[in-house]
């Protein structure tokens, strides 16, 4: 519900395809998955995620406190 509402997106985009294009959001939203120990699954099945998305929200957040 909050893709479609926030992002404007169809009923049947895919999460992981969101999270997985977050760039294309910036600076507005940074799209993510809810931290919760349920979607430890879904991290098993997208290393990528904290690889790739987590670092750059780490960067993100550390140049937006140190300002």
């Amino acid at each position: 519900y909050a893709q479609r509402y926030y992002l404007h997106q169809k009923s049947s985009a895919k999460l992981t395809d969101t999270v997985k294009h977050y760039k294309d959001y910036l600076p507005e939203f940074f799209p993510l998955v809810h931290p919760s120990p349920r979607n430890n699954i879904w991290q098993a099945k997208n290393p990528w995620f904290m690889e790739e998305v987590v670092p750059d929200l780490k960067s993100l957040v550390k140049n937006i406190l140190s300002q």
